[in-house]
């Protein structure tokens, strides 16, 4: 699937400056966009959805899950109808989980400023990324989290 076909879909938007007609890239394995990671669930052993979690469809339009810093730039998750569920109810210990999802075909993380990449289907966990030590926290050693 290209860009223009995505958004048509999910009537989301990109910058202008992105190319629309390229094929997007479906990944299996981790991959980054901005201040999101989404890995593999099988990969982090310590990250399960809550005995309650109550998982959802991800809806055509997609559903939103994080904004950017000032509340802009949202990452949005978006699949075809009944291929995808999601759950924001995450048991982390680092606390940097926003959501689990499942999917058996691809789906897509789309956001205004680096377009959009596919994830293959399997069961993934959507974090926050930190830096180790980053700007004002290198002499304490904090991690912060990622700003996009």
């Amino acid at each position: 699937m290209n860009l223009a076909e995505l958004l048509d879909r999910t009537s989301l938007d990109v910058l202008d400056h992105l190319e629309r007609d390229l094929t997007i890239p479906v990944i299996d394995g981790p991959q980054a966009q901005g201040d999101l990671i989404v890995l593999p669930l099988a990969m982090v052993r310590t990250v399960h959805p809550h005995g309650y979690a109550r998982w959802l469809p991800v809806p055509p339009h997609g559903v939103e899950l994080v904004r950017g810093v000032a509340g802009n730039n949202p990452h949005t998750l978006v699949a075809d109808p009944g291929t995808c569920r999601e759950t924001p109810d995450v048991q982390d210990p680092l606390r940097l989980a926003i959501a689990l999802f499942e999917n058996t075909a691809p789906a897509y993380l789309v956001h205004p400023e680096h377009g959009a990449s596919g994830v293959a289907p399997g069961r993934w966990l959507v974090r926050r990324q930190q830096e180790r030590g980053a700007s004002a926290h290198a002499r304490t050693g904090r991690n912060v989290l990622v700003a996009d």
